[in-house]
């Protein structure tokens, strides 16, 4: 199992970048496929961009061309880099791992998730 901390939301105007980042103990970290999820108030989590071990990604049409994923084995963290920031982004953000094999664009796919992060937008 790992443990996941995620850090670096807050609050953002519209346009604006954030880069946040997700932290986890344990030596098997490069095994897990890794995945960022938000939930915004009053709806159901919903998947923002996956990372293979081997680094391939998928992401969110929702995101597409805004926000780029990205894994450092070595530092056992993935970062999700936001840029052009809209309201609608605002969320809590979750990052998760979970075993390769799984359909990484849903919640099932992962078993281990961390706290979450606030990240507002104001427009």
């Amino acid at each position: 199992q790992v443990q996941l901390v995620e850090s670096g939301g807050g609050l953002v105007q519209a346009g604006g970048s954030l880069r946040l980042s997700c932290a986890a103990s344990g030596r098997t970290f490069s095994s897990y496929a890794m995945g960022w999820f938000r939930q915004a108030p009053g709806k159901e989590r919903e998947f923002v961009s996956s990372i293979t071990r081997s680094g391939g990604t998928y992401y969110a049409d929702s995101v597409k061309g805004r926000f780029t994923i990205s894994r450092d084995n070595a530092k056992n963290t993935v970062y999700l880099q936001m840029n052009s920031l809209k309201a609608e982004d605002t969320a809590v953000y979750y990052c998760a791992a979970g075993p390769p094999g799984r359909i990484a664009t849903m919640t099932q796919g992962y078993d281990q998730w961390g706290q979450g992060t606030q990240v507002t937008v104001s427009s």
